[in-house]
């Protein structure tokens, strides 16, 4: 069970309702002081001694939301802030077709209209428990910078404005209830230059601007995400301030994972990821939380927090723990109107190759903009709750096993390698292990009457085969004991009609089909 002993101080505000400066908010959180006490200090050092918690290489799955002003527009996806002041881009052109000029109604003038009636924070978690998620990570501000809690450093927000609710901490509360661990993202880093183009020509991001406001700094130019030395680097003010809001989230909603996206890995940032890592694990470990960090491209120092890799992952088993995040729609990951949904195979699919390589599934869902959830999204998160309710005995709780697969088919690795589809086939397969036992997953059984999974091939009476041990029996998970013949070209497993899918015997790819392996 998770601990919640220590309840997170959502109301808190300064005395006369005004707002704290960066500085101002620092001390009063005591930061430094915090990691003066703590186990740790902020050096690489003592980061990188840190432990993943326990209870993330156990969760396998969690679920992830982006939720913005971005989703009222809902055109292409949610970098639709950034677009709309591109001139030849497509969103430029819709704006100025849709809501009219740019200097006469401007990013902030969809925050009025995103009031969200129909969020309900209790029914999205309620669904995200039923697709078999453990964890639940909302993004607490996107790089548009309009931030979905209350805050004590900015009026642009979700509470003060649009919903009107502190949407992190509703949604903190009912994922609590719905047995699910609390998580969140930020992606401030981004704000560093997001709104920048919009000062290229006569637009409301040329409005003047103090340090604190919606689009400020809006810098420019845009820098290479790869150029850890770009200019102009982010100031001190700004650091500051990114620094406060990520502590201010923090203290106030206690999340357990803490997702950085792109971009911290710039060397101005070093020092104050290294300052805020200490004081999260530390202010955590205080309140009997078990925390880490998720970041990319190298912005921690190894062993400092878990390695996320966006919509990919690796070739094979890792000794160490890592996450994927991926969306149920190809090129979005908000709700728009032209959305490339992946299927309901490819998506599981992702799900048991994640595992059997050590690594979490971080899926995302896009509410839209009135927070209600896509009936296709509900019917995709519904149908991997039900294969998870058959097959999660091979998932949660498992580790990798010393060979991670086989077959013919050869994934795209690395990130962004989700762009198309794999065409799986019934020789593809994937292992785990729990609790002495192992778990085979055949990826693509459509078509199969016998599948044959050759790595548990008996000895032919020359080399060594790859499994070496006895197996005892082999049930189809979510239906029971199965026949079964060892043969020297592979573990034969003939397919009860009763477990296909629909489209199985048209060859359509179905979801695949899991075993577990009793080894004597």
């Amino acid at each position: 069970m998770m601990n919640d002993t220590t309840k997170p101080d959502v109301t808190a505000q300064p005395e006369g309702g005004a707002k704290l400066d960066a500085a101002a908010m620092l001390d009063a959180c005591a930061v430094d002081a915090t990691i003066a006490a703590g186990p740790y200090d902020a050096t690489w050092a003592s980061l990188a001694a840190h432990r993943d918690p326990s209870w993330f290489a156990d969760a396998k799955f969690g679920i992830f939301t982006h939720w913005g002003p971005y989703t009222v527009p809902g055109y292409r996806n949610e970098w639709y802030s950034r677009n709309m002041y591109i001139e030849g881009y497509p969103e430029f052109d819709h704006h100025r077709a849709v809501y009219g000029a740019q200097r006469d109604f401007g990013y902030k003038d969809f925050i009025p209209m995103f009031t969200a009636p129909a969020f309900d924070a209790d029914a999205w978690c309620a669904l995200f428990a039923r697709a078999g998620a453990r964890y639940v990570m909302p993004v607490s501000e996107h790089h548009d910078g309009f931030q979905m809690y209350r805050s004590r450093l900015s009026r642009w927000n979700a509470a003060e404005m649009g919903p009107r609710r502190d949407v992190l901490g509703e949604l903190r509360a009912a994922a609590i209830a719905h047995g699910l661990r609390f998580t969140t993202s930020n992606h401030r880093a981004e704000h560093w230059w997001f709104m920048g183009h919009g000062r290229a020509f006569d637009s409301d991001v040329r409005e003047p601007m103090a340090r604190g406001d919606f689009y400020w700094p809006a810098m420019t130019p845009e820098p290479n995400e790869f150029d850890i030395d770009s200019c102009p680097a982010p100031s001190e003010d700004f650091l500051d301030d990114w620094l406060a809001r990520n502590v201010e989230i923090i203290d106030m909603y206690l999340p357990e994972l803490l997702y950085f996206d792109w971009w911290v890995q710039h060397r101005a940032f070093k020092p104050y990821l290294r300052r805020l890592a200490a004081y999260y694990y530390d202010h955590m470990a205080a309140r009997g939380f078990d925390a880490a960090i998720c970041y990319k491209y190298d912005a921690l120092a190894w062993g400092a927090g878990i390695v996320d890799v966006e919509r990919g992952g690796f070739a094979d088993a890792t000794p160490f723990v890592w996450q994927t995040d991926t969306a149920l729609a190809r090129n979005s990951w908000c709700h728009t109107d032209s959305l490339d949904y992946k299927t309901l195979p490819e998506l599981l699919v992702g799900l048991i190759d994640a595992v059997s390589k050590n690594g979490n599934l971080l899926l995302n869902v896009g509410p839209c903009a009135d927070g209600s959830i896509d009936d296709r999204d509900r019917t995709l998160l519904e149908g991997i709750g039900d294969w998870l309710a058959a097959n999660g005995d091979g998932i949660y709780g498992s580790r990798p096993w010393h060979i991670s697969g086989e077959g013919p088919t050869t994934p795209q690795t690395g990130m962004f390698a989700d762009q198309r589809p794999t065409r799986w086939t019934s020789d593809d397969w994937r292992f785990t292990t729990r609790d002495g036992d192992l778990y085979c997953f055949c990826l693509n059984p459509a078509g199969a009457d016998e599948l044959v999974c050759r790595t548990f091939a008996a000895f032919d009476g020359g080399r060594r085969p790859a499994f070496n041990g006895v197996i005892t029996g082999v049930e189809l998970l979510g239906e029971g004991p199965a026949p079964f013949v060892r043969r020297t070209d592979g573990l034969h497993l003939p397919l009860p009609r009763r477990s296909r899918a629909a489209g199985h015997d048209r060859g359509e790819p179905v979801p695949p089909i899991g075993f577990r392996l009793h080894v004597g």
